[in-house]
């Protein structure tokens, strides 16, 4: 190495020697410079994204997300032991010990009466009394009452007693109808409203439901509607294209105070098919494996990013399609820190692509590759090749680099769609699945658990899958919640969102055969 410690020892070096000290010296410089703007893009990206603090101190408020957890866990767990035990005897009737519902709602009676009031024995029966059951029902802004008043009709001769039995509800023997179900569902998966904000809002109406009691709802909801989900997962696996991604999700570490990251796994049918269905899965990690339990046997085409959690998919068979705008992002971001021309050029490519996008959108998938290979296919070729040449420009490990080998380096992948009509350019279709979840975060801060999570993932799929297929979520679950009860369990795909047919719209009631709908007791003497 060249002594350059002093000015007197740059005046001793030959013309060799001085070319050869700046050739090194501009080696050096152009190291640090590509370092330098690594560095500030890095600062840049980070200060456009917003930070949690470190760790979590828990104020009053998220206190009671744990504890809301915590009920609807206990009632989660309660009804899966209660449905895998025997049926006890009827037990005496007990007197309510509940609080009677405010008297300033508005109420709506219903009477249910036996369909023949003529008994056996030939004699007229005479009514000798009724029970009354109250529900609290909710109409999006407004509470109200329904009265199930239902007659005892009895035979003074023969002392028989005819009653309309009890309507099958979610709940058994509880007050919520299933609009009110519906509701605390909605705004709590939907809206992101936790279940203390939705006590406050109810008892702003005049009607006290504490927390713990909607927490025991959402429980037991959450188990009820598990079969819809499994039996949505089940064809959205039939599909040949999938759309994954994931997002993390704060969740609550038992007996340390402090959360982990847990994810939030979104799947959904490819752009172009025919069903709109999402799913969500909840882990506890964002280990790949959790990605290989949930998809199984399936073997299609899955549209993701370069998460390296995929990779085992890709190696048992699965056919990766790459995102077309993750590639983009990288020269957006380039270009808007720092103004750079070679992204801005790069874009011009990228906005080529997606012209022709726009364009074959609507078209069939046959008359989709034709155009993609007669239009995008030469942008695709001329982008590869300018990426190529201008990679060898740029020195490795500056920010420039790393997007052109982030396309390069996944070029087949996010090509692929070019040679198949069914496939999608990028996997915004699915991100945008995602981004309620990122809403959500700001509101619940964090899980409660692993069940809690699971449970909001369950609903959370009936919910957006309902709005993929333009339902309104609110009168979709309430439809479900009220015939799930009666619903066989070989017609539950009736129950999904994009088979659901509203009331009265195009759909049969099936008739109750009259030996369910009457009641036969004997009195004693």
């Amino acid at each position: 190495m060249l002594p350059v410690n002093t000015e007197a020892a740059l005046a001793n070096l030959d013309a060799d020697q001085l070319r050869e000290l700046a050739s090194r010296l501009m080696g050096e410089l152009r190291h640090k410079q590509a370092l330098i703007d690594k560095i500030t893009h890095e600062n840049a990206v980070l200060k456009r994204l917003k930070f949690g603090v470190a760790r979590e101190h828990f104020s009053n408020d998220q206190r009671s997300l744990i504890d809301d957890t915590i009920d609807a866990d206990i009632e989660a767990v309660q009804a899966e032991l209660a449905s895998l035990k025997p049926k006890p005897a009827a037990p005496d009737k007990q007197v309510a010990k509940r609080r009677p519902l405010p008297a300033n709602l508005p109420r709506r009676e219903f009477q249910h009466e036996p369909e023949s009031t003529m008994c056996g024995c030939g004699c007229q029966m005479t009514r000798i009394g009724e029970d009354v059951a109250e529900k609290l029902d909710y109409q999006p802004g407004v509470f109200s009452v329904e009265r199930h008043v239902r007659g005892k009709w009895a035979c003074k001769q023969c002392e028989r007693l005819v009653q309309a039995p009890v309507a099958p509800h979610l709940i058994d023997k509880g007050i919520p109808t299933a609009g009110l179900l519906a509701q605390v569902l909605v705004a709590k998966y939907a809206d992101h409203q936790p279940l203390h904000r939705q006590e406050g809002i109810y008892a702003r109406s005049g009607v006290e439901l504490p927390r713990s009691t909607l927490a025991q709802w959402v429980g037991s909801c959450g188990v009820q509607l598990q079969p819809l989900v499994d039996a949505l997962k089940a064809e959205m696996l039939a599909h040949r294209v999938l759309h994954a991604d994931e997002t993390p999700v704060p969740m609550l570490d038992p007996g340390s105070g402090k959360t982990h990251r847990a994810y939030l796994w979104s799947y959904c049918t490819g752009q172009f098919e025919s069903s709109k269905i999402v799913v969500y899965d909840f882990a506890e990690s964002r280990a790949g494996k959790h990605a290989m339990a949930f998809l199984g046997e399936w073997r299609g085409a899955l549209v993701c990013d370069d998460y390296s959690g995929y990779k085992a998919l890709i190696a048992q068979g699965v056919t990766e399609a790459g995102c077309l705008a993750h590639a983009r992002r990288k020269f957006y971001e380039l270009w808007t820190n720092h103004s750079s021309q070679i992204a801005e050029d790069a874009l011009s490519h990228f906005g080529k692509l997606y012209d022709v996008e726009r364009d074959v959108r609507e078209l069939s998938p046959e008359d989709r590759q034709a155009v993609r290979q007669a239009r995008a296919r030469p942008v695709a070729e001329a982008l590869h090749t300018w990426l190529t040449l201008h990679r060898q420009k740029v020195p490795s490990g500056s920010a420039t680099a790393k997007a052109i080998d982030y396309s390069l380096g996944r070029w087949a992948a996010l090509t692929r769609y070019l040679d198949d009509g069914t496939l999608p350019a990028d996997n915004n279709w699915a991100e945008n699945r995602i981004r309620p979840i990122a809403l959500g975060r700001n509101n619940w801060l964090f899980a409660g658990s692993l069940r809690a999570g699971m449970r909001a993932a369950a609903v959370m799929s009936l919910i957006q899958s309902a709005r993929l297929n333009g339902l309104d979520p609110w009168a979709y679950l309430k439809d479900v919640l009220e015939r799930l009860p009666t619903q066989p369990s070989h017609r539950a795909a009736e129950l999904l969102p994009h088979h659901w047919t509203p009331p009265h719209e195009g759909r049969s009631i099936p008739a109750v055969p009259v030996a369910s709908r009457q009641l036969v007791v004997a009195l004693r003497a």
